[in-house]
């Protein structure tokens, strides 16, 4: 019941997340839509002008200041259709990102109360092949499940153990690096889609200037390489941290398996043919591989 309390907590918090950053990106893009639309309606919309004002005073030419956009809502109007790619990739980027925290806690993949007791035990010789594998399944975590693969091996030759561990531990690290995948994805993507919007901006201004209708007009120039620069630098905004995160956690996923490939030997040192025969040459003490007495059962 505790296991899944805290599995549901997880996935509500995962949840809870995807649907506050897609809720966010949806506000946003209706926040630029409507400023497109509004400014739309500011160019169009023009009021007529008396026949007598009109030959009497001569036009005024309004001179306009173009720049890059730093406003949020005009990034999002000045990308255009690059906005709907680069905003599914960061969505993507934070719901994996939170889905991977969660997973990789160590206290969820090695508890460290579980590992203490288990060995404790194991070392007392209050442990059976049958007891040590329900005490795994009850915890329920990654260690727990590698260890027992290595119990259903019990009294085997230390090989055969060694090989158990060895398979049950490639499919936790399977699923310890799950979706870091993704997020690598998500940084190469992020970068070649600000490549794309470089490239279609740098078309854009080209094509001002084999069509003859921007000489002179530094604006209609600055307008594709504006677009050009600021495709670049979202795709950017996005690729770093989503490579920060991604060796952030394969960092963590690496010493979480070291850490486990220790204990793991640890249990292979414990449970195998010859570590059995050693403990009862050693000492009077109840070994691991011997039926527990009634006292022991009893503490049990």
């Amino acid at each position: 019941m505790v296991r899944q309390s805290e599995g549901l907590r997880a996935a509500r918090t995962t949840w809870g997340a995807f649907i506050h950053v897609a809720a966010m990106l949806a506000v946003l893009v209706l926040a630029a839509q409507a400023w497109q639309r509004a400014n739309a309606q500011g160019t169009n919309a023009t009021e007529p002008v008396p026949a007598t004002l009109e030959k009497a005073a001569p036009p005024v030419v309004a001179t306009v200041r173009k720049e890059i956009p730093r406003d949020p809502i005009q990034v999002m109007i000045a990308l255009g259709p690059m906005l709907y790619p680069m905003g599914l990739c960061s969505v993507v980027l934070v719901w994996f990102s939170i889905e991977r925290l969660v997973v990789l806690r160590r206290g969820r993949v090695i508890p460290r109360p579980f590992v203490k007791r288990f060995f404790e035990h194991l070392d007392e010789g209050k442990l059976d092949p049958k007891s040590a594998i329900k005490l795994c399944d009850e915890n329920a975590s990654p260690i727990s499940f590698i260890f027992a693969h290595g119990i259903r091996k019990w009294g085997k030759s230390s090989v055969e153990v060694e090989q158990a561990v060895i398979d049950g531990g490639e499919r936790q690290v399977g699923l310890l690096r799950k979706h870091l995948r993704v997020i690598n994805g998500v940084a190469n993507i992020s970068t070649l889609l600000g490549l794309l919007g470089t490239v279609v901006g740098m078309i854009h201004s080209f094509n001002e200037i084999a069509t003859k209708t921007a000489m002179g007009k530094s604006e209609e120039l600055a307008k594709g390489i504006g677009l050009a620069l600021l495709a670049t630098a979202v795709g950017l905004m996005i690729a770093i941290p989503a490579n920060v995160i991604y060796m952030y956690l394969s960092g963590r996923v690496d010493a979480l398996v070291l850490e486990m490939d220790g204990l793991a030997q640890q249990l292979v040192d414990s449970i195998s043919a010859e570590a059995i025969a050693e403990q009862t040459r050693s000492g009077p003490r109840t070994t691991a591989g011997s039926k527990p007495s009634i006292e022991t059962r009893k503490a049990v």
